[in-house]
């Protein structure tokens, strides 16, 4: 029989993050291992060497972040990205790698991946990017950041009329674009959590994508948001 204590514990403490790590240099991986799985509030399912093991059985992990280096042997880090967002399409992916170049950004953005951190990373920084995505953010590294941002200046003004999406529609996006969780996207615009999401399901639909970082990518190609 449950007393009430054990009842209490067991309604308050909340789950641990379940984080699945790709990375196929042994020792980095054991020791992303080590930090992550020792650290308050997260527990690693599962690690893997390659692209093609985790595509194999990472669905049957049910994680809530995936982290992935790019520079995987086999499938190209990339593919294994869009691989991964079609398998688990509501569940996060950060890059962790040692490729801060443009292309590998954009093309990570672009695949789904939902923030991009450099491989040296501070310790702290990087558990903090973990809970941060699980919150529905976007953690860049610093400098991959400001190529974020210069990559995008050089798109056009917004065009009225061509996304398909609404004004609050264009609002909300341009928010998570800004890396704001759906929590401060509704503080920000007065709204309940429930129809940000709402919101996102829509945005979704109509821009034919699976994540925000696709949404924002493909809204800022199009010059709908700046």
């Amino acid at each position: 029989m449950l007393t009430r204590w054990k009842l209490h514990r067991l309604i308050t403490v909340p789950q641990p993050i379940r984080i699945v790590l790709i990375e196929d240099e042994r020792r980095t991986r054991e020791g992303l291992a080590a930090l992550i799985g020792g650290s308050p509030g997260m527990q690693v399912v599962a690690r893997y060497g390659s692209g093609e093991e985790a595509l194999e059985d990472v669905a049957a992990r049910r994680p809530d972040v995936v982290l992935t280096d790019l520079g995987l042997p086999g499938i190209q880090g990339v593919d294994v990205v869009a691989s991964l967002r079609q398998l688990l399409p509501d569940v996060p992916i950060v890059i962790l790698t040692v490729h801060g170049e443009d292309h590998f950004v954009f093309d990570a953005l672009c695949a789904g991946a939902c923030g991009y951190l450099l491989k040296d990373v501070e310790p702290a920084r990087l558990l903090a990017a973990i809970r941060e995505v699980h919150l529905g953010g976007a953690p860049m590294s610093p400098e991959v950041a400001r190529r974020v941002v210069s990559l995008f200046r050089t798109f056009t003004s917004p065009q009225s009329g061509q996304s398909g999406l609404s004004e609050r529609e264009l609002q909300v996006l341009r928010l998570l674009a800004e890396g704001h969780s759906y929590k401060t996207c509704a503080d920000r615009l007065a709204i309940s959590i429930d129809t940000i999401r709402f919101y996102v399901r829509r945005i979704y639909e109509r821009l034919h994508v699976h994540s925000k970082s696709e949404a924002v990518v493909k809204a800022l190609r199009g010059g709908w948001i700046r």
